[in-house]
């Protein structure tokens, strides 16, 4: 059956609650939905459903039909239709960071630059169809050798509530551009974009090309369950890595694990304090997703000599941060994306005092009034912390930073290391010699030398130790898209005289 088409709310609300697969929305087969509300204000925004392992089950068959003649498209045509769809991001990029912003709680002038940046990856692997080359072994006389990169299949997306569109849109490009069809799995909490994309797309693609499955838990592992998906991409915490990894391994499926971090940034004794200091609010990602990233970098190790100078140019900086609604353009924090995120984090707030660490800034709710309904929490810095406190070991994911102090290089090498995740990290010094030895030395997959937090179009981003699996953003996500294959060619030779 068709799903309802709802023309009475906003018009930047999606009009379908359903779900999207052959190219039409469809209601679900277990009739489960799940009531959505904004994070900033309390405001119900309606329902989407709740997927069954049925309705993953006709999204698959629909996908995979669609692979059979998708895969044979050819790569210019591919990239035509990846273009197109981007350029449908660009145009309707303000009613998409508003509904991003409306449903995930991000500012609304984060979350233009994350459609922006979208669109921005959907070109960069539309240009690099070409690149999916093979290439000849020199065998001998008689026989040629040659290897082909061809698509998997069908590839699914699942994505976390922190950036609802990046994770739908930015990650599109390369399983498209490499020939699979692609499901899409938002997070729960925040499935209004992917909705709202599969409307504005759905004359860009063929049908089943690009589909929408809205749902939890599930939902999820039904698609990393199903024998007929060939790829899980899955960004979240690292139990929910292993969870996906444990699932996928009875087909085993390919995988890229974009997991959790405990990022350090690492400020040393030539480096300047006011410089640090942006870097350390940068890099903790307060105005950009209220602290909610993977790759935050949430440990600050101060040198002894820079410390003093230091800690209060970041408070100074974190104070100056303007709280509002996410819809608000003067906003540059807002609120976390649930009550769990919200409670999690005052939890942890609560672990930082017990434990014996000195509240900086922040640790409460903002006093605003017309904040009080939503899931606010003050940007919030500990001093005084301790590598064994827990605010310094866990992934709180949500706007608390933890300053530590240190003198020994390689005592701080070892703190650094010692934890079983590793994303990001982020080094300020001007001693060339020590930023290239340190880069080295730190277990993080993605290094920044005197900043924080960028990302840039073509550039690999990913994880070591329990920070995931795979590259993304990069020709590596586009080649991790495609499987090898060798053809050994025996040639009739002519007989020599």
């Amino acid at each position: 059956m068709l799903a309802h088409a709802d023309a009475s709310i906003d018009p930047r609300m999606p009009r379908h609650r359903g779900l999207y697969y052959g190219g039409a929305w469809h209601t679900s087969a277990g009739g489960r939905n799940t009531a959505i509300s904004s994070p900033g204000t309390g405001e119900a925004l309606g329902t989407a459903v709740d997927a069954s392992a049925e309705d993953v089950d006709r999204a698959v068959i629909a996908a995979r039909r669609a692979f059979l003649s998708w895969r044979d498209v050819p790569a210019q045509q591919r990239a035509k239709a990846i273009r197109a769809a981007a350029a449908v991001l660009r145009e309707h990029a303000e009613e998409l960071a508003w509904l991003d912003a409306i449903d995930g709680g991000n500012p609304l002038t984060a979350m233009l630059f994350d459609v922006g940046i979208s669109a921005d990856y959907m070109d960069y692997f539309a240009g690099l169809v070409t690149e999916i080359k093979g290439s000849t072994i020199p065998i001998g006389a008689g026989t040629l050798n040659y290897t082909v990169r061809e698509p998997l299949g069908v590839v699914a997306r699942i994505g976390a509530f922190n950036h609802p569109l990046l994770f739908v849109a930015g990650k599109c490009g390369a399983p498209l551009a490499a020939g699979n069809v692609l499901i899409v799995k938002p997070a729960e909490q925040t499935p209004l974009t992917a909705l709202r994309i599969a409307e504005l797309w759905a004359d860009v693609f063929p049908p089943g090309v690009f589909s929408v499955v809205t749902g939890g838990r599930d939902a999820g592992a039904a698609l990393v369950a199903h024998p007929k998906v060939a790829k899980i991409g899955f960004i979240g915490s690292v139990g929910g890595g292993r969870a996906v990894m444990q699932g996928a391994s009875a087909t085993l499926k390919a995988l890229t694990l974009e997991l959790g971090g405990k990022n350090a940034l690492i400020a040393c004794a030539d480096a300047k304090p006011a410089d640090v200091a942006e870097g350390v609010v940068r890099g903790m990602n307060f105005r950009y997703v209220t602290g909610q990233s993977c790759n935050s970098t949430s440990r600050v190790y101060l040198h002894d000599d820079i410390h003093d100078a230091t800690l209060p140019e970041i408070v100074k900086r974190v104070a100056a941060i303007r709280i509002g609604l996410p819809t608000e353009p003067d906003t540059e924090m807002s609120c976390l994306a649930s009550q769990a995120q919200f409670d999690k984090t005052m939890s942890y707030i609560k672990l930082g005092l017990d434990g014996g660490a000195r509240l900086a800034y922040g640790g409460k709710r903002p006093a605003d009034p017309k904040l009080a309904r939503g899931f606010f929490v003050e940007p919030t810095v500990f001093a005084d912390v301790t590598d064994d406190m827990r605010i310094a070991r866990e992934e709180i994911f949500g706007p608390v930073v933890s300053i530590l102090r240190w003198s020994d290089e390689s005592d701080l090498l070892s703190r650094v290391n010692a934890l079983d995740v590793g994303l990001t990290a982020s080094i300020w010094t001007h001693d060339l010699d020590r930023a290239h030895r340190l880069a080295s030395r730190v277990e993080a997959g993605y290094i920044w030398i005197n900043g924080a937090s960028t990302h840039h179009v073509g550039v690999p981003f990913g994880g070591v130790k329990q920070s995931g699996l795979g590259r993304e953003e990069s020709i590596e996500e586009l080649l991790a898209c495609t499987q090898l294959k060798n053809v050994n060619v025996t040639l009739r030779m002519p007989s020599v005289p």
